[in-house]
């Protein structure tokens, strides 16, 4: 069971969370769908390799991550997306594409954007596509340590939402 290891970390170190399984989905927009947690909220991660070091990027499911805006905030030279084929074998006891944001547990850096510490909870992929887990921001990245840095952008979903929410204003 993927999860046994994010469990056994978590468990170690006192932290609540709650599992949830839910029917198999590869996307995170097909995840909170499922669930009914808000794509805001739930905690995608991508794969990243800055100036050649693997990394976690971790933005929320109702946006992208951008690699120019994560250039620009690092500094750095480079960052590329990897392909699977380049990060399959860092995690062995996880289904592929469905990591947790845990960088501390597979020697990784991880940088999240600032849009995920404004909701009390997150939710993620708890190593397969069947089991999402929730707990407290402030947990999480008082475990990880993240780098907090702007690099998603609003989805094409969430623009024309934010328009119609406009719109019905006025």
């Amino acid at each position: 069971m993927p999860v046994q290891r994010l469990k056994a970390f978590l468990d170690k170190n006192d932290i609540r969370y709650v599992l949830i399984s839910h029917s198999r989905a590869f996307t995170a927009a097909a995840t909170a769908a499922i669930t009914h947690i808000p794509g805001k909220e739930i905690a995608k991660t991508v794969m990243v390799k800055v100036d050649g070091q693997l990394a976690m990027a971790v933005v929320p499911a109702s946006r992208h991550l951008d690699l120019k805006a994560m250039e620009d905030e690092l500094g750095t030279y480079e960052i590329r997306l990897v392909t699977e084929v380049e990060f399959q074998n860092v995690f062995p006891d996880c289904e592929l594409g469905a990591m947790p944001p845990f960088g501390t547990l597979y020697g990784l850096n991880v940088y999240v954007d600032s849009k995920l510490e404004e909701d009390p909870e997150i939710a993620f992929n708890a190593g397969s596509h069947r089991e999402l887990m929730r707990m407290q921001y402030a947990d999480w990245e008082r475990l990880e340590h993240p780098r907090v840095l702007r690099i998603a952008t609003r989805s094409k979903h969430e623009r024309l939402e934010e328009e119609r929410l406009t719109a019905s204003r006025l």
